[in-house]
């Protein structure tokens, strides 16, 4: 491959299951209209045309790598990598996640900017140690305050500027777009067109605490209305422990386990409600899902939720049963009116902070991006 003389930059992505085929989306994206051209490489997942289009990026390679092959010293990826950073004119990488900041760190002499969408990244002794020998080259991201503030605190001998937050975002014309009606979303879920719906969306994991919210729906039933159900899509190795638990409860007719639901963000406008109960989520994106579709929230006051959903919805304190129920009851006490008030609050916050153009704006001003691209 020949060298362009074009301004480019490298995203480099572990994979794109899950949400991080939107987030390569994302990121892409905050280069439209800038005079760079971006490149997106996968280091796992097989080559794919719908991911290559779903990208919004000029260039997508796909490394095709197993996750057994890339444990330990990673030569080959490492390898790869610099044969890609000398094909193009790269100003700077944006690698999403530890293994691909560590690849692209070793692999090229490019500046890296690193995104980390989970907790606890940095407290490990031997990433600390990385991080500080790269530190020259590496300045990080958080999808919240909560994650970039968990990084300032494992790396407390880095200058504050260079951890800053990107919030994650949506592209809230496109997805309400997509976005099924009330009833088109339930008739497609098989729930009840008359019931009163408390929706969940999440692995059955204990980070997501379904337990708590089987435990405060049990709790708010008295005093919802009549026909109140508790929806809940997704799968996990927590499925049984919860079904036993809702029978426990009094609620098992009550609670509908989906299963595992695809592009369960086109149902979201089937809730009346929607719940999160998840133990420091590092940001929710399910929250912006819901917001997009005027659903009231519901949350736990912790993690990068807080940052999403205070002043446009109720927050509870983490495990809080009894508080959880009665969130629950205020929120099927609403009136049509104040649902349409809280929609169009929601719908501002979107646009104020999590929408693409709210959050490029932001991308743009962070230190660590004028200071690479002043460099050219």
């Amino acid at each position: 491959m020949t060298r362009s003389a074009e301004r480019h930059v490298l995203q480099f992505c572990h994979g794109y299951d899950g949400p991080f085929l939107d987030c390569a989306r994302q990121y892409a994206n905050l280069f439209a209209g800038s005079g760079y051209r971006v490149t997106t490489v996968f280091l796992t997942g097989a080559a794919d045309a719908d991911v290559a289009a779903g990208c919004a990026s000029d260039e997508v390679l796909f490394m095709e790598y197993s996750s057994k092959a890339i444990r330990g010293l990673k030569l080959g990826a490492i390898r790869d990598m610099r044969k890609i950073a000398a094909s193009r004119n790269f100003s700077f990488c944006i690698a999403h996640r530890f293994k691909p900041i560590y690849i692209a760190l070793l692999g090229t002499r490019l500046p890296v900017i690193g995104v980390h969408h989970a907790f606890s990244d940095y407290k490990r002794g031997s990433r600390k140690f990385f991080a500080q020998l790269f530190r020259k080259r590496l300045s990080l991201l958080g999808v919240s305050d909560a994650v970039r503030d968990d990084m300032r605190a494992c790396l407390p001998k880095w200058p504050a500027q260079r951890i800053q937050t990107l919030y994650n975002r949506i592209d809230l014309e496109a997805l309400q777009a997509e976005q099924l009606s009330a009833a088109q979303a339930r008739s497609e879920l098989g729930l009840s067109a008359d019931a009163w719906i408390v929706g969940n969306v999440g692995r059955l994991h204990p980070d997501k605490d379904q337990a708590t919210l089987l435990r405060g729906f049990a709790a708010a039933v008295p005093q919802l209305p009549a026909h109140s159900q508790l929806a809940i899509l997704g799968t996990g190795r927590l499925e049984k422990d919860l079904k036993s638990l809702a029978r426990e409860l009094g609620v098992a007719d009550r609670v509908l386990f989906l299963g595992q639901v695809s592009q369960a963000r086109r149902y979201f406008r089937a809730f009346d409600v929607f719940a999160l109960s998840s133990d420091h989520e590092p940001f929710g994106m399910v929250l912006l899902e819901a917001m997009a579709a005027g659903v009231p929230l519901l949350a736990t006051a912790c993690g990068g939720a807080r940052e999403v959903v205070e002043g446009v919805g109720i927050l509870f304190p983490l495990g809080d049963v009894e508080h959880m129920a009665q969130g629950l009851q205020h929120l099927a006490a609403m009136d049509d009116h104040q649902r349409r008030v809280c929609a169009e609050l929601m719908l501002d916050r979107l646009r104020e902070r999590f929408s693409d153009r709210a959050v490029r704006d932001v991308f743009w001003r962070l230190p660590q991006v004028t200071d690479l691209t002043a460099r050219g």
